[in-house]
């Protein structure tokens, strides 16, 4: 797990090594360990490591193979690395290193643009091709791993995040009118390739993109999930043994692919206590634990405690409990946004961030819950969705999902960056796409593949990479998804959502654990905005910076402001917040830069 960048300068201009330079001092929290810089001609790569597996200095980055005529940087894990590094022994390659860096450049080399179909894992990539003067980015089919870039007529730049891109300079900060419509309207997800600036992009999950010296480029999908019933009908059970092989497959790779110990973040909800019992049948001594609490509101508890201390002790896990205070967790707000890559309103960010801070103490790696309410049906929405039975899909969708309506929008936004119901027109279109037997189908497939990449996903990537801590998500398993995908939707509604999950974890875990409702990650403190929070986010709407970008307009702002908890979106979350985070991430990664 690392941090990743670089330039490439069209028509033959050198790069700007301390463009580089300045990029890689943003990206030091993602890879403490190493830092490397490599430059050929017009091209110039940068790379902070974070040592998981080949621990020696051979398996530094950038990497570079002479003979090939490749060098690469490369951010995220191949688990099934070693089976590759024996396909291309076989046909004669050679190798000086034990990691899988270096798999990806004889993976290159002997598949082209489509050695990426091969790889199972998440990744980032860029691979320079020295005869061919040709550069190569690649993401993996999840997006778990982020890979931001800005292009204009001179050079192309990419990074981990943007405050890289930023941090190099020459960036189009305007705000990008589509992509202010998403964030308002799917909880801060703008879809790739969008960001919230005109000036950075990002390759979209399942892409690759091949730039050419004098700019030319080409973009790829490689992969595509269909949610469809397979030509042979499967039993329940079947459908349940299925599951369940192939989530201890997934869960099993996570684990033996690394050369250093492997924790859990254990939240006390079904899916981080599951992975903990599958590990355990996997036969881990020693197995390390790490849950996070904070202080109770009268509506609502902060800890999940009494669920998680439970299965540690079933499963004599090497535990650790952090509980944060909300004056904390409000000293340690401004850290947090510094870390995101884009702005994120999930409440659970900041307890990522300060749970990532304890865990990296302990461990470089761990396994999270995150995907398996998205891919196998968990979510209160989805039922009332299925039960709709009325409208376009995206009508049925929008109901139950989206944080306001267009007419919103434009009451709360600079009538100039109003131009259109955009996200209605996005969606609408991805829930049409074929491949898709049934409505929810069609809407556990645009989670799966959209919006779960720039929701939970990025900001479990951002919050565990500010601290050196790589976060491995088995439920993301590409394998897994597919098979997922293929399931009946109604098997999985079955009994709350995740029947299957449900079904696994029976005699595994605790009843209580498994039978409780589905809970979030709570932050009580940023759901009811009271007190020194929303004193807080007061400051921030009413600053001079926010009046002068003249984002929103006032009398929105005031209205939220008169009674915050009276104002939350179809899926509970604070509209004033909303408002608050986005002002505030510009003021500390625009106005501040």
């Amino acid at each position: 797990m690392c941090g990743i960048c670089g330039e490439l300068n069209f028509h033959g201009a050198l790069p700007e090594l301390s463009s580089i330079r300045r990029m890689l001092d943003r990206l030091e929290r993602r890879g403490p360990d190493h830092e490397g810089m490599w430059s050929d001609g017009s091209l110039a790569f940068g790379h902070r490591r974070l040592s998981i597996l080949d621990l020696s200095e051979r398996a530094h980055q950038p990497m570079l193979d002479p003979a090939l005529g490749y060098a690469v940087v490369f951010n995220g894990t191949i688990y099934n690395f070693r089976d590759l590094r024996a396909q291309l022994e076989a046909r004669g390659h050679r190798f000086f290193s034990t990691g899988d860096t270096e798999v990806i450049l004889k993976a290159y080399a002997e598949w082209g643009g489509d050695c990426v179909r091969h790889f199972k894992g998440m990744f980032a990539i860029a691979l320079w091709d020295l005869r061919n003067r040709r550069l190569f980015l690649a993401r993996d089919r999840m997006g778990i791993k982020p890979l931001y870039y800005t292009q204009d007529a001179q050079r192309l730049r990419f990074a981990s995040n943007s405050q890289a891109l930023l941090a190099a300079g020459g960036v189009d900060t305007a705000i990008d009118p589509v992509a202010l419509h998403h964030h308002f309207t799917l909880h801060a997800v703008v879809p790739a390739p969008r960001t919230l600036f005109k000036g950075i992009r990002k390759l979209p999950p399942a892409h690759t993109l091949t730039i050419e010296a004098d700019g030319r480029s080409h973009l790829t999908r490689y992969w595509h999930l269909d949610a469809v019933r397979p030509s042979e009908p499967r039993s329940e059970q079947e459908w349940i043994d299925t599951i369940h092989e192939s989530l201890r497959l997934a869960v099993k790779r996570r684990l033996e692919i690394a050369d250093v110990p492997v924790g859990v973040l254990l939240s006390g909800g079904l899916d981080s206590s599951l992975l903990v019992a599958l590990l355990a049948e996997s036969g881990v001594q020693g197995l390390k634990t790490f849950t996070v609490g904070f202080e109770d509101q009268p509506e609502e508890k902060g800890s999940e405690f009494e669920y998680s201390d439970p299965v540690a002790e079933r499963y004599a896990t090497e535990h650790h409990r952090f509980h944060v205070p909300n004056a904390e967790v409000l000293t340690r707000l401004p850290e947090a946004v510094d870390a995101m890559a884009e702005p994120m309103v999930g409440q659970d960010a900041v307890a990522f961030y300060l749970l990532s801070e304890q865990v990296s103490r302990h461990v470089k790696v761990v396994q999270s819950g995150q995907g398996a309410d998205e891919v196998f049906g968990g979510y209160f929405w989805y039922p009332r969705m299925a039960g709709e039975t009325e409208g376009s899909r995206v009508e049925r969708f929008r109901k139950h999902y989206f944080d306001r309506d267009h007419e919103e929008f434009a009451r709360m936004i600079d009538p100039a960056l109003v131009d259109g119901d955009h996200t209605a027109a996005l969606i609408g279109e991805l829930l049409d796409a074929p491949g898709a037997d049934t409505m929810l189908d069609a809407v556990l497939r645009l989670d799966v593949t959209t919006l779960i990449v720039d929701d939970p996903v990025k900001r479990v990537d951002n919050m565990t990479m500010a601290w050196g801590l790589e976060a491995r998500v088995p439920f993301l398993d590409h394998e897994l998804v597919e098979l997922a995908a293929a399931m009946p939707p109604e098997l999985k509604l079955q009994e709350g959502g995740k029947y299957a999950l449900r079904k696994i974890a029976r005699g595994r875990l605790p009843d209580a654990v498994i039978d409780r409702p589905k809970g979030y990650f709570p932050v009580p403190a940023l759901k009811y905005v009271r007190g020194e929070f929303l004193d807080f986010m007061r400051d921030i709407l009413d600053s001079r910076a926010c009046r002068e970008r003249g984002l929103y307009q006032r009398d929105y702002v005031e209205r939220l402001l008169k009674a915050p908890e009276q104002h939350l979106t179809r899926i509970q979350g604070s509209k004033l917040w909303h408002l608050a985070l986005l002002e505030f991430w510009l003021q500390r990664n625009v106005d501040g830069r």
